[in-house]
């Protein structure tokens, strides 16, 4: 299934159903390939200030930002396969502490989000008051990406003639257009990590107090879920603790959104016709249209001190929890000053359709679904409920500080039931 945040401007669809994604694989991958699917899909339990701080004067030393690699870069962890574009800037000195590609573009998926709530603000000041009407569609486009709200202003405020404004306005080097024949395909506008450093420098720094404020707190309450069901918290908002404030952007062929509990519903789809994200998409010249994206920006630690912008492109065929776990690892290993890493260790999971659980039970109510195959944070195990998927059996269950809740040990990656470098939890 695509997800839509290319989503071109036009008619609503019916739901379509998409392939679920393959079981992961993780060291006792041999001896699982025995398992039935049935088994894999039991419903097991697995369970602000607003105000920014004061930028560096702009005459400070900078790094330059159309260099393709900064001295750290060798220090990022880009997986195999993926094509990576960082730009990591510091705004209490005015430095860049990484960059990698910068320069490089990359579909914007719904990362051009911000241009379109820039764009809607242009010409309403000097109040700049937010019709109810529109409060209800930019909200829910900058916390949970709803693509209906992006395709409105799309189509009602010109289109490709957005970014042009944007590009004068903001003075991009990297960002343009739809290329030709995907005109009405807003997310595939062309950014880069630099543009988008721009971007956000441009809201804390330039942009007038209410609009700052609106986008920045919309953007400090992204939802976990967004209205696609897809799991939106990783990059940035796995790798660091709060406070951070983002906007994610996704694209491709992954299989359908599994975030929230049992029997939410599944990411919203359409075929070709109806404006979704075109079936089999030509690259253009400079922009790559159809490998999967996935892509994290933003904010990190008090003040807003650290803009983090990581664009990817994976190989095709990715599932959405390797190109999750991937982004996640990349994104760990980057130089973002001010920021806080969560406590815990990093684990695979196998396994699909997932719970994450409010208690070490498979009757305690269901949080959410994992994507499938995803590396998560675990900072404690206790032993629960016994979790059988034959010929396996386990009572240890993993609390995932970032979820709030527990899933069963049996769906980590791991050779035994108790995990070696994980405490037990304290109650």
């Amino acid at each position: 299934m695509r997800h839509f945040s290319s989503l071109r401007s036009g008619p609503r669809a019916a739901v379509r159903g998409g392939p679920k994604a393959a079981v992961r694989s993780g060291p006792r991958a041999a001896r699982r390939a025995l398992l039935s699917v049935s088994a894999l899909l039991l419903c097991l339990g697995t369970a602000v200030t607003t105000a920014s701080a004061a930028p560096a004067a702009q005459g400070g030393a900078t790094a330059d930002a159309g260099s393709a690699v900064s001295p750290t870069a060798a220090q990022l962890q880009v997986p195999a396969g993926v094509t990576a574009g960082v730009a990591v800037y510091d705004r209490q000195t005015g430095t860049f502490t990484d960059q990698l590609n910068a320069s490089m573009q990359f579909r914007s998926a719904s990362i051009v989000k911000l241009l379109l709530v820039l764009d809607f603000f242009r010409d309403r000041g000097p109040d700049y008051t937010i019709p109810a009407a529109d409060r209800a569609l930019l909200e829910p486009m900058l916390r949970s990406s709803d693509d209906d709200a992006a395709s409105h202003y799309w189509e009602v405020n010109g289109g490709a003639a957005i970014i042009e404004r944007m590009k004068k306005d903001l003075v991009l080097s990297d960002t343009a257009g739809p290329p030709a024949g995907y005109e009405g395909y807003w997310g595939y506008t062309a950014v880069s990590a630099r543009d988008t450093v721009k971007i956000y420098r441009h809201i804390l720094e330039q942009a007038p107090a209410p609009v700052r404020e609106f986008i920045m707190t919309n953007l400090r309450q992204s939802t976990r879920c967004a209205s696609d069901s897809f799991d939106q918290h990783f990059g940035i908002a796995g790798a660091f603790d709060r406070p951070w404030a983002v906007k994610q952007g996704w694209s491709g062929d992954y299989e359908d959104g599994t975030c929230g509990p049992a029997g939410a519903r599944n990411a919203k789809s359409a075929p070709a016709s109806g404006g979704r994200e075109a079936v089999g998409a030509k690259s253009a010249a400079s922009v790559n249209l159809s490998q999967p994206a996935l892509h994290t920006t933003g904010t990190v630690g008090a003040g807003d001190r650290t803009i983090v912008a990581v664009l990817t492109l994976h190989p095709l065929g990715t599932t959405y929890g390797k190109a999750y776990t991937d982004i996640g690892g990349l994104t760990r290993s980057l130089d973002v000053p001010g920021a806080t890493r969560p406590t815990g260790k990093w684990y695979g999971t196998w396994g699909s359709q997932v719970h994450v659980r409010k208690a070490a039970t498979t009757a305690s109510d269901s949080l959410t679904r994992l994507p499938a195959g995803v590396e998560v944070l675990i900072s404690c195990q206790k032993q629960g409920e016994t979790v059988s998927v034959p010929p396996y059996t386990n009572n240890w269950w993993a609390y995932l500080p970032q979820y709030g809740g527990y899933m069963s040990n049996i769906y980590v990656s791991a050779p035994d039931n108790k995990l070696p470098d994980v405490p037990v939890c304290a109650s």
